[in-house]
């Protein structure tokens, strides 16, 4: 059955310069906004929109080690790492989750994201998929 607390909202692309992600999702018709850092993260942000294919969220290091430089040395030409859903109940739809037997672990608990506006993310490792970012 599906989790009626959670929607789509885009995939997360972890690059080491945004560069190459900018062209390649220009070339295939994206539409990208503005750069956008995230002090708390220590990330840089930029969101990729189209017409007809899902949201990509371009996500590059700041000036200092941070959360991605483990998973940039192992992934050199960068990788799409986490998905992300809007919820309008996030403990609701983390208890959809146990409920259907998955094991849901929270690795970075819910926090203001500049890029949505303030809106709380937060992400978690879904055991045996991998990361979710989960936009309230």
């Amino acid at each position: 059955m599906p989790n009626p607390h959670l929607v789509f909202h885009h995939l997360g692309l972890a690059v080491r310069r945004p560069r190459e992600a900018t062209i390649f999702l220009s070339n295939l018709g994206y539409q990208l906004g503005e750069t956008v850092f995230d002090s708390r993260q220590n990330v840089n942000l930029q969101m990729g929109t189209h017409a007809t294919e899902p949201t990509v969220e371009i996500i590059w290091p700041g000036d200092t080690p941070g959360p991605l430089e483990g998973m940039l040395q192992r992934h050199l030409a960068g990788l799409v790492y986490h998905i992300c859903y809007v919820t309008d109940d996030l403990t609701a739809a983390l208890a959809e989750f146990e409920n259907a037997g998955l094991r849901v672990v929270c690795v970075s608990p819910p926090k203001p994201a500049p890029l949505f506006g303030g809106c709380p993310v937060s992400f978690y490792n879904v055991i045996g998929i991998g990361l979710m970012e989960i936009l309230e």
